[in-house]
């Protein structure tokens, strides 16, 4: 047995990390790197991949180590200094990144020794990675000479600049806004976690009364339960303009930022010789075209929008019959929704908060991947950490470590909105024969724990810590040792959903809700009759949902396929919206300027992934409906074809692996209670 490298060195040191220096050490390192690539090209005039690819890996995983707990803070701990830092070094590491993807004697390297002797005799693995990162240099631009060659690097450096401000935007004017409300009449019908939470932040900032922000465990029960339309529609409009104009003096305002980020982008993509940004967007991914994907968003329409228009209807109905409601405003529809589901299913998210403790949902979690995948995952004591609310997990399997995880669960200032899984350390081989292990980051923005109590979840954040989980499962139960196609990495990212969405099966499922729920006090199970009403509750208003997710994918992907100098991208909205959608927000709303995922994310020109995803993870969730859902036999099967497998076989090739057959949108349709 090789040996594994697991010690203190293997995880990030964040206590270590001093904001002042970070520049200068990025500066020094990436001085070290490109010394070592020239050596490393020299050295290869018939290259094997133990001297052109194995060395390489060593350089680029050298400069991951350092520069991933600096980013990480800067999304989850963000100080003005390390803002600052990690500002001031992405335009150094655009340009590195840029000087590599146009090394031409890097590029020949790797397309010598993909047509020598040698490549016959790689792995599959092996194989795909050289063949990858050929098309990523071509993608690149190592082709481009002159002026061609300098515009695209400006372009690659501004984007990264942009992007970075765009988020930045989005988390200041979040923070920007707060209210203090000191009469408690104001908040008849929130629920008394809401109240409680409210409380503590006010006590925290040494207010007397109820602080609420825009953050979502403060936003949203306001949003669902608040009985004062007044509030609704004051946090409503806050929340809906956030980075625009119209918000903070207009201080934060993506408006420009979008503008250029677009423009720049089309510019990229014509530069690389494709039409627009969505074709340059689809050539890394399963999608064969852009047409193809726009066909797929529009079917998916035209099925959907009859239970989203009946959704709606109901809805309006009940308002109007119920509580005399004439006109249903954007900051009435998610209190309304609330209502009829309570009357219609007896059910809300709070009334099941109690029996989801995070440590019971997290002991349910970790017994079904116990279960299906064969692990055991223990946590571990006495880590550096940033903060005290991160927790730290070992993945073993038959006795043996083979990942760990961090777990960042809890909503504060200073962290960046939503949930995500990012990579730490990522497994590959290392050239004196030893195995890095894989270590994930894993970060939620749940309400926190409230004075003695656990934190007590709604059962849509069991869902999201079960989806970000099944991102982490990709990155950690990976079999590959090479580290560009190992994990996440080299998966087409219209695939990349496919665990993490196929997880969240498991909490509408009642076996598995037996491990996962238990009221926080008395330890008991999920009464039967709430558990029927959530079931029965599952595809509430699941047409409007789907109509809204699909309005995204639409906007993002057209809006990047139909580029032309000045277009705005409002109307490229509202042009999406009066096709799929059902409710038409505000002129005010902004929804545009804090779409983070397009423009300070990875998902541009590729929203439609989590549409595209979700057809895969139901129609491989549908094998364990026939099988059972803790079959062992299928759920060693899942991990063997999609899980270990990484990026280190194309997508498409893989879910047949599985499932025996192309895939099908009938059991997404079936999932979501929308006929197909």
């Amino acid at each position: 047995m090789t040996q594994s490298v697991w010690d203190a060195t293997t995880l990030p040191e964040f206590s270590k990390v001093e904001p002042n220096n970070i520049v200068a050490d990025l500066e020094a390192l990436l001085e070290k790197n490109r010394a070592d690539i020239a050596a490393v090209v020299e050295k290869n005039a018939e290259p094997t991949w133990a001297s052109l690819v194995t060395p390489l890996d060593e350089i680029h995983d050298r400069l991951g180590h350092f520069w991933s707990p600096i980013s990480h803070l800067n999304s989850v701990q963000n100080t003005p200094e390390i803002r600052e830092a990690y500002n001031g070094s992405l335009p150094k590491l655009s340009d590195y990144y840029t000087e590599l993807g146009q090394n031409k004697a890097l590029y020949e390297a790797y397309k010598a020794l993909a047509e020598s002797d040698e490549a016959q005799s790689l792995t599959p693995a092996q194989t795909e990675a050289l063949t990858q990162t050929i098309r990523d240099f071509e993608l690149s631009g190592v082709g481009l000479e002159g002026e061609a060659k300098k515009r695209y690097g400006e372009i690659s450096s501004r984007l990264s600049e942009l992007s970075s401000q765009f988020g930045e935007n989005v988390l200041d004017s979040t923070r920007a806004w707060s209210k203090l409300i000191t009469e408690e009449a104001e908040l008849a019908g929130l629920p008394e976690s809401a109240l409680a939470q409210a409380k503590q932040m006010a006590e925290a900032k040494e207010q007397e009364g109820w602080l609420f922000t825009l953050d979502i465990p403060s936003y949203l029960p306001v949003m669902s339960y608040a009985d004062s339309q007044e509030l609704r529609k004051e946090m409503y409009t806050a929340y809906a303009t956030r980075a625009s104009e119209l918000s903070s003096e207009g201080k934060f305002d993506n408006a420009p930022l979008i503008d250029e980020i677009l423009a720049l982008r089309h510019e990229m993509a014509q530069i690389l010789g494709f039409e627009d940004y969505a074709e340059l967007s689809v050539a890394t991914k399963m999608a064969e075209s852009g047409q193809q994907v726009v066909d797929f968003l529009n079917d998916l329409a035209v099925k959907s929008k009859p239970s989203a228009e009946s959704d709606l209807a109901d809805l309006k109905a009940f308002a109007k019959e119920e509580h005399g409601v004439e006109e249903l405003n954007s900051w009435d529809v998610g209190y309304y929704a609330e209502k009829l589901r309570e009357k219609k299913y007896a059910i809300s998210q709070e009334v099941l908060r109690p029996y989801f403790p995070i440590n019971k949902v997290l002991s349910g979690l970790f017994y079904t991947a116990q279960t299906l995948f064969g692990v055991d995952i223990c946590e571990e004591s006495g880590f550096d950490t940033y903060h005290k609310d991160v927790q730290l997990f070992t993945i073993s399997k038959n006795g043996e470590d083979i990942a760990r995880f961090f777990l960042d669960p809890y909503a504060r200032e200073g962290k960046r909105g939503g949930a995500w899984m990012d990579e730490c350390r990522v497994r590959r081989r290392l050239d004196d024969g030893r195995l890095q292990l894989p270590v994930a980051y894993l970060v939620c923005n749940f309400t926190q724990p409230i004075g003695d109590k656990p934190a007590l979840l709604t059962h849509d954040e069991v869902t999201t810590l079960f989806h970000e989980f099944g991102h982490g499962l990709h990155h950690m139960l990976t079999q590959v040792e090479v580290s560009s196609v190992s994990g996440i990495n080299g998966v087409a990212w219209d695939a990349v959903e496919l665990p993490s969405q196929f997880m969240e099966n498991w909490c509408w499922e009642p076996e598995a809700l037996a491990h996962i729920a238990g009221h926080f006090e008395t330890g008991e199970p999920l009464p039967q009759d709430l558990l029927d009403k959530m079931l029965a509750a599952k595809n509430f208003q699941s047409g409007m949902q789907m109509v809204r997710q699909l309005e995204f994918s639409l906007f993002d992907f057209r809006l990047h396929r139909e580029y032309k100098d000045g277009i705005k991208a409002q109307d490229v909205l509202d042009e999406v919206r009066s096709q799929v959608a059902v409710t038409v927000p505000p002129a005010f709303n902004r929804f545009q300027n804090s779409f983070s995922h397009i423009f300070a994310g990875g998902y541009a020109a590729g929203y439609y992934s989590y549409k595209w995803a979700e057809v895969l993870s139901a129609d491989a969730f549908s094998k364990f409906e026939e099988d059972g859902i803790f079959n062992t036999e299928t759920g060693a099967h899942f991990r063997d074809t999609i899980l270990a497998n990484g990026g280190s076989r194309p997508a498409a090739e893989l879910f047949e692996a599985f499932r025996g057959r192309e895939p099908s949108v009938d059991a997404l349709l079936r999932h979501s209670g929308i006929a197909a």
